[in-house]
Parts: structure tokens; C-alpha cells; sequence
């Protein structure tokens, strides 16, 4: 009876009370007691045991489709909108944990115009991602919320004067660490963190900076909330929904080590904890693999580095100089040299200048974007073709993929009928997840249904080829949705081309039959337009 006076009138920090009455039983004085919770406590609790509610029971909590989204969302991302708009509305945070494919930008691109069409005042909307992911979602916004203003904080020349209520702005991890106080100086409605993965470790610089940013609400953005331990699945959530899970000391202690352990009562007590915030749909979900088209094409976008950026502009400015002079087969030679080098510049560097054992990580867009995919789908247990028209820029990444401890390998011109048949043998039986492959020796005559990625590292400029190489993975026998990535450096010619590939179709037809050799009749003023280095890849 002592005891009960005392506790009796003990003041609980709301969120402690939240986890308590979500667990049903709390510690108190080195004792667990169990934990009821009744009034608006025992209606929120309600609220967030059900993450996607039926419209027809619950319409508070239910939103449509924005009007402003220029897209029409699939049943399950609409419940992800809701899920989303649920939590932000109680002033919670939230991971989506969706599968890489199911859409989470576009989702949370919906969330940014609900917010706003609700409350013209909601604040901007501040996206923190990779480096290989800002041209991305500057697109996606582009694309799917049309007149929405968007900016990138990032670069030397980065400006954060006045962010419009409605806008969203785009920086990366590492802009964030070391600008962190003057974006906290902003009243953001929304901060996101996408691929959150990379903020696990509670303990780096960039993580601590990240909770020093202030906002309404915050979201995380990660198909794979646990990639070691349950430890990362803390620091994600704590950065959402600060306290819910205690100090991480106390979190090992109490749930993480005995569910590791195997403790099936601790694991069942971290996922009733765990669960309203954390919305995780597979592709392979009941309700969600009919929803998915067999084959999902997309174009990721990626930004020069500064050593490419400076190869690409000195090699268009030699050439051009070189073509003013040049004629006839001459020209025609030095048009196709041209257009080969921007190509492997934008691969990477060390492909452009033929080095040897050159250092490979941080000097190209693509391999940085590259190594973002292979960690996700590698997380979901899934496969992936990465095909190349370059021999030498295979063996850059087989080597620089070797190093961070990804088993591959790699199919050629050169490779032996036997050991072709060994190779994809070994694809097909699951033993090497990822399979490296020469576009001109692989495009046709090989079954991979294992794969459910395929990945175009470097542009074909032949769509004819690449859907021959896609249809590896993409035939007769696949029971999975295929995702196919097409990697494409910003601003350079390759954007240009696929952009004339997507919608031209006259040029796209020129293209088909002779590849490079179809610009080599362009004029110099119609050829530097082509190749020169636009905004958006500095």
C-alpha cells in the first residue's frame, strides 16, 4: 500500500507512457507492473493498433488521393499515405520500410500535398538522402507534383534563404553534417530521412547532427530497418519518435539481446512496441504482388563527381575545338571518339583513363549509386543483373565490389561455353546474387529468372538491345516482378539521349540502326548542344 501511494502521483513523460500502455507493463522501482490505460491514452493506443485503417469504419483517419499528385496511386500506397498521415497528425514520427519498388517517394511526395493543401502553413519539407538519390527525387517531385518548388541545398553556392511553406528542399548526409545549425534554424513542417539506413549508428557524427534538425514530424525512409541488429532498428526510430523505445543501454538490455537471443516472449514484446510505428510491405505480400506490374523501368539519375565533371568538360572542349577543323571521315572519327569518352567518363574515371589497380570508391556517381541498390536488394534476398557494354568497367567493378565483400561474377565474350553453363547455373541456383554481364555477349540466349532487378549501368543507346538484355531476367518462366535500372549521369550526354530515346521517336528510330555513328552528321552547334555539361550535374 506504501508502494501504491508513492507511485501514486509519479508524473510519466508521455512517451513513456505510451510505450508502457503499449507493452502492458512497465518498470517501476525495479519492478514490472502491468499497465493499463484508459481515456484519450486508451483512443490513441486503439488508433495505432490498427496502421491502415478501413475508410468505411474510420473515415477521420482516412484521406484520398492529394489533387495536386499528378499520378494515380495503388491501394496499398494510398494506405501508406493514410498510415502516414495518421502518424504526422499525432505529432508521431514513422518508418516506411517498404520493399525498394513499392514506391515510398511517391507516397511521400503525396504526404508533402496533403499536408499543404490541408494547412497552407504545414511549413517546407526537408529530404536528407545519398548523394545518388538528390537528382532523383528532384525528378520524381517534377514529375508527380508539378509546380511544386524544389531546390537543392548542396555545393559550394548552397542558399537556404526563405524555403517557401510548400517547398521542398534536397540535401545530402554529408551537406546535413556539416550544415546541420543553419538548417535548424528553419521551421520544417516535414524531415525526412531516406535510405535511414545510413544514420544506424546511433553514435556517428551524422546521426547526431541529423537530431539536431527540429520538425513538426519526421519520417524515415528504408527498405532494410535491420541490416545487423536490432540496435539500428533503435537509432531509426528514436530519430522518428525520440524515447519511445527508452535509452538504447536499456533498449539492449530489455528487448534487444533476449529476442536476438531467441527469446520468443521479448520479440513479441519488441514488435507490439515496434509495430505502430514501423509500416513494412513486401512484394511478395498477399495483397500487394497483384497490385505490381510484371516489369518496372526506371531511369536513376545520378551527379557527376568533381573529377569526372572536370574530365567531361575538357574532353568537349578539346574535341569541339579539334571538329572545328576537322571533315569527312576525319570528323566522323573524332565525333565517335567523342561520344565513346563521355560515355566511360561518366562510367568512371578510371575507365576513361585506362589506370591500373586504380582507386575505385568515390570517384564516380554511378558506382556510389550502384553500391545504394546492391546493399537494398542484397537485404531483401533478391538477385540482380548488372549489364555493361564495357569489358574494362566490369572488371572495375568486380574488383571494387570484391573489396566490399560482394560475391560476383562475370559472364564475357571471352567466357567458355562450360563455364557459361556453370555460371548461370550457379545464378539460378542462388549462390551468386549478383551477376555481372557483357551487354554484347549476354543480351541474348541466357535464362536468369532468378534475377528480379536487372540493372543498365552504362547506355546501350539502342533500346532494342537493352530490352534483349532485360528479357534475361524478363521471359517466359519469371514469377516475380522484374525491376529494371537504368543508371544515366545528369546534365551530359547521356541524359540528352535519354531523353530523344524516351520521347523522339524519330531520333530514337536514327539511334536503332547505327548507334553512335547516327550523330556523326550533326553539326558542330547540333553536337555541342548535345554533349555539353548542363545544371544539375555540378
Amino acid at each position: 500500500m506504501r508502494r501504491a501511494r508513492e507511485t501514486r502521483d509519479r508524473k510519466v513523460a508521455p512517451i513513456d507512457a505510451l510505450g508502457a500502455v503499449l507493452t502492458g507493463s512497465a518498470e517501476f522501482d525495479g519492478r514490472r507492473v502491468a499497465v493499463h490505460a484508459t481515456g484519450q491514452l486508451e483512443q490513441l493506443c486503439r488508433r495505432l493498433a490498427d496502421p491502415e485503417p478501413d475508410a468505411a469504419r474510420d473515415e477521420r483517419w482516412t484521406i484520398g488521393q492529394p489533387t495536386a499528385l499528378d499520378a494515380v496511386l495503388r491501394d496499398y500506397q494510398l494506405r501508406g499515405l493514410n498510415w502516414l498521415h495518421t502518424m504526422t497528425s499525432l505529432g508521431l514520427g514513422g518508418c516506411l520500410a517498404d520493399d525498394m519498388g513499392l514506391g515510398k517517394t511517391i507516397t511521400l511526395i503525396a504526404l508533402h500535398l496533403h499536408r499543404l493543401a490541408a494547412d497552407p502553413d504545414t511549413g517546407p519539407t526537408l529530404v536528407v538522402c545519398p548523394t545518388s538519390l538528390m537528382g532523383n527525387w528532384q525528378r520524381e517531385i517534377e514529375k508527380f507534383a508539378p509546380g511544386t518548388p524544389v531546390r537543392r541545398f548542396h555545393g559550394g553556392a548552397r542558399d537556404l534563404t526563405g524555403p517557401a511553406a510548400g517547398e521542398f528542399v534536397l540535401t545530402t548526409y554529408g551537406t546535413m553534417r556539416l550544415d546541420a545549425a543553419r538548417l535548424a534554424e528553419v521551421e520544417w513542417g516535414l524531415v525526412v530521412a531516406d535510405e535511414a539506413q545510413h544514420v544506424k549508428n546511433p553514435y556517428s557524427a551524422t546521426a547526431k547532427q541529423l537530431r539536431t534538425i527540429g520538425a513538426r514530424a519526421r519520417i524515415a525512409l528504408t527498405g532494410t530497418p535491420v541490416e545487423n541488429n536490432l540496435s539500428e532498428l533503435w537509432a531509426i526510430l528514436d530519430w522518428t519518435t525520440p524515447g519511445l523505445l527508452g535509452r538504447l543501454g536499456t533498449f539492449r538490455t530489455r528487448y534487444a539481446r533476449t529476442a536476438e537471443g531467441g527469446d520468443p516472449a521479448a520479440a513479441e514484446r519488441l514488435a507490439v512496441l515496434v509495430r505502430p510505428f514501423l509500416l513494412r510491405r513486401r512484394k511478395s505480400d498477399p495483397g500487394i504482388a497483384p497490385e505490381l506490374p510484371p516489369k518496372t523501368e526506371t531511369d536513376r539519375t545520378v551527379s557527376l563527381t568533381a573529377e569526372q565533371t572536370g574530365l567531361y568538360e575538357a574532353v568537349v572542349r578539346e574535341t569541339l575545338t579539334a571538329l572545328s577543323t576537322a571533315d569527312g571521315f576525319a570528323r566522323r572519327g573524332l565525333v565517335v571518339k567523342l561520344l565513346t569518352a563521355l560515355k566511360q567518363i561518366c562510367n568512371h574515371p578510371a575507365q576513361y583513363l585506362k589506370e591500373n589497380a586504380p582507386r575505385i570508391e568515390g570517384r564516380s556517381g554511378k558506382v556510389e549509386l550502384l553500391d545504394e541498390l546492391l546493399d537494398t536488394i542484397l537485404a531483401e534476398g533478391a538477385s540482380v543483373l548488372v549489364f555493361t557494354q564495357y569489358v574494362a568497367m566490369a572488371r572495375l567493378l568486380e574488383r571494387h565490389l570484391a573489396a566490399r565483400g560482394v560475391p560476383t561474377q562475370f559472364l564475357h565474350g571471352g567466357t567458355p561455353v562450360m563455364e557459361r553453363e556453370a555460371m548461370v547455373g550457379r545464378f539460378q541456383a542462388g549462390e551468386c546474387p549478383v551477376f555481372l554481364l557483357s551487354l554484347k555477349a549476354a543480351g541474348t540466349g541466357l535464362n536468369l529468372t532468378r534475377a528480379g532487378h536487372v540493372v543498365h549501368f552504362d547506355r546501350w543507346w539502342n533500346p532494342a538491345v537493352e530490352a534483349q538484355a532485360t528479357d534475361r531476367a524478363y521471359r517466359i518462366g519469371q514469377t516475380q516482378p522484374v525491376q529494371v535500372h537504368r543508371l544515366i549521369a545528369e546534365g551530359t550526354v547521356e541524359d540528352r539521349i535519354a531523353d530523344m530515346l524516351a520521347r523522339k521517336q524519330g531520333l530514337a528510330d536514327a539511334v536503332l540502326g547505327s548507334g553512335e555513328a547516327a550523330f556523326t552528321e550533326l553539326t558542330d552547334a547540333e553536337l555541342a548542344e548535345l554533349v555539353e555539361l548542363r545544371e544539375g550535374s555540378r
